[in-house]
């Protein structure tokens, strides 16, 4: 088996800096050219099905990559929602980040509890597609943590469009690309202070620095 995380494309309020977390924003038309663009490292490999998160963003990133590579579009997951922000979404990420600087957002879902959704829906995927190549469509802030998390390091910001994979170990999961880079390549130093360009968590990327625990 074989797992692609892939980041939605892009839509007004990541352009905008905006916390966007849980709500409902459709892709924009840069966004939606991201998907195609994604088709093509992933034509490589022979893929099975295409899953997603259930928001909207996610699910036409979705479809759009399962009609070009002419692959089932399966279910949607609610465990691979993005990040829940409350209040706070629809505001400005950087000023949240100026106020907030470690992250720690007055009703935001806590990282941990993103970390476990992910590795939950990683699991049920897992269970219901074994031994399948499944693409998987979803958001940054829960890409980069679970991917931080089964790395047991700090990894770069995830970009809208790229593709990060996973492969299966005993016991579990192994990162070995992110945002299409091997991990060896990606310096530790480095990887806490590398967001992406249009983050979910403020207008650079989710700028945390610690692997979360």
């Amino acid at each position: 088996m074989s797992v692609a995380l892939i980041r939605h494309g892009q839509t007004d309020w990541n352009l905008q800096g905006l916390l966007q977390g849980s709500s409902d924003v459709p892709l924009n038309a840069t966004g939606r050219q991201q998907a195609r663009d994604a088709v093509g490292m992933l034509r490589s490999v022979p893929w099975d099905v295409v899953v997603s998160s259930p928001l909207a963003r996610a699910r036409e990133t979705a479809a759009i990559i399962a009609e070009e590579l002419d692959v089932p579009l399966g279910e949607a997951y609610d465990d691979l929602v993005e990040r829940d922000y409350g209040e706070l979404e629809g505001t400005s990420s950087s000023a949240a980040i100026r106020r907030w600087p470690d992250r720690a957002y007055p009703g935001a879902e806590s990282i941990d509890a993103v970390v476990a959704r992910g590795l939950s829906a990683l699991e049920r995927i897992a269970s219901e597609h074994a031994d399948r190549a499944v693409l998987t469509v979803c958001h940054g802030t829960i890409i980069r943590y679970t991917l931080a998390r089964l790395a047991g390091r700090p990894v770069p910001g995830i970009e809208n469009g790229s593709v990060s994979m996973l492969r299966p170990v005993p016991g579990g999961w192994t990162v070995a690309t992110v945002n299409g880079v091997p991990l060896e390549d990606i310096p530790v130093d480095r990887a806490a202070g590398m967001p992406s360009r249009f983050g979910e968590a403020d207008a650079s990327g989710d700028g945390d620095t610690d692997t979360p625990s």
